[in-house]
């Protein structure tokens, strides 16, 4: 196991009604800005949940933020900070919506001069707005880590600082069931490759980040087709075993004292910001052809998740790597999720422009090892064809 330090220090409520918790969360007497999406959770119940837990509270409020967070949109809060005195922000949504709270949260108190230098130069955040968060689509566990993903411009790019971190994060399983079957499917395959990037790398001995790691895929396997299925769709137990999935995929635990491939991330984050497509379509494009190309370097732990995780103990090495890969992507599939490029419209012309896209943000040594450069990507792509 490598060394490490782990901390996570969000406060997770978990349950139905913890809405309600928020009023205790956050002081008093802080001006709070309640930011949001597009307004599903006016549908669905949470906005007035939440509006009754801030009735003690100074509050304002932006919406608006899209799915992949614009930096455009993202500033527009700004205005709005300096003019009513914010000092707390309350995000109520996705992971999109978290992201783009944190960032917020980073340029109200950034001391530069361009904020997207947060982004583009990775400039240290030294000083950040506090933040709580309300999950309404379980997927990116960006409620409970420092990570954050921006876009402008058709550039995709991400900063991380445990100052953006939610001191406190409400789970709700209840309010998922409004979710429509693309976000459902969508949030399962996130969270899925979430762990495989932290898990299918290299052995280093770490028996409870590995067991942790195949336990949580086990479940996705299992639930994710029920979230789907008219029969148990409105199932509860299903829901709250998936957001707690999806938020222990990436708040840190399992990925202590281990080492992390997120190629799959970086070439989807450009597949998502030239072309628009979900994040989670672009990473079960990717992955199975990650796991194709560096199956050499994976070789040890493509084995262990055959035998652990789809029970494939039969045959050669080569023939359980092969079944693995195959029933990784039939579960993209059969959570109605795209495994090839040639399904979003995409084709070899646009290859190029995805490399140079890798090029220009610096993508050019990514894995475990460092060494998938731009012509390892075109061989990703290529077999992602």
């Amino acid at each position: 196991m490598l060394n490490f330090s782990f901390q996570n220090s969000t406060r997770i409520h978990f349950g139905e009604g913890q809405i309600s918790k928020i009023s205790n969360e956050i002081p008093k007497d802080a001006k709070v800005l309640l930011i949001y999406g597009g307004g599903s959770i006016k549908k669905n119940g949470v906005y007035q949940q939440v509006s009754d837990a801030l009735a003690q509270h100074t509050w304002f409020e932006f919406s608006g933020i899209e799915p992949n967070p614009t930096y455009d949109t993202l500033m527009k809060a700004q205005q709005i900070i300096k003019e009513q005195g914010i000092d707390y922000l309350l995000a109520v949504g996705g992971g999109s919506v978290v992201d783009g709270a944190k960032f917020i949260a980073a340029a109200a108190l950034f001391e530069g001069d361009d904020c997207w230098d947060i982004l583009a130069k990775q400039q240290p955040v030294k000083k950040a707005l506090p933040l709580g968060a309300v999950l309404t689509l379980p997927a990116t566990g960006s409620e409970s880590n420092g990570n954050s993903v921006v876009t402008r411009d058709g550039n995709k790019l991400a900063f991380s600082s445990p100052l953006v971190c939610p001191l406190f994060a409400v789970l709700d399983p209840s309010i998922t069931l409004s979710l429509s079957d693309r976000q459902i499917s969508n949030g399962v395959v996130d969270a899925f490759i979430h762990i495989m990037e932290q898990y299918l790398t290299y052995p280093v001995d770490a028996m409870v980040q590995d067991r942790f790691a195949e336990g949580l895929l086990l479940t996705l396997i299992e639930e994710g087709p029920k979230a789907l299925a008219a029969q148990s769709k409105d199932d509860l137990v299903v829901r709250a075993n998936i957001m707690w999935s999806a938020t222990m995929a990436l708040n840190g635990l399992i990925g202590a004292g281990v080492p992390q491939d997120w190629s799959s991330h970086m070439i989807g984050h450009e597949l998502t910001g030239a072309f628009g497509i979900d994040h989670a379509r672009t990473l079960s494009i990717v992955l199975p052809a990650v796991m194709k190309v560096q199956r050499i370097q994976k070789r040890a732990k493509l084995l262990q998740y055959a035998q652990r995780v789809w029970q494939i103990t039969e045959g050669d090495d080569d023939t359980r790597i092969n079944r693995a890969i195959e029933l990784t992507e039939a579960f993209f599939k059969e959570m109605a999720l795209p495994t090839r490029l040639s399904q979003v419209d995409l084709g070899l012309a646009d290859v190029e422009l995805l490399l140079e896209k890798l090029q220009q943000h610096g993508m050019t040594s990514l894995g475990e090892h460092g060494d998938i450069d731009l012509e390892t990507s075109c061989q990703i792509l290529m077999q992602a064809l």
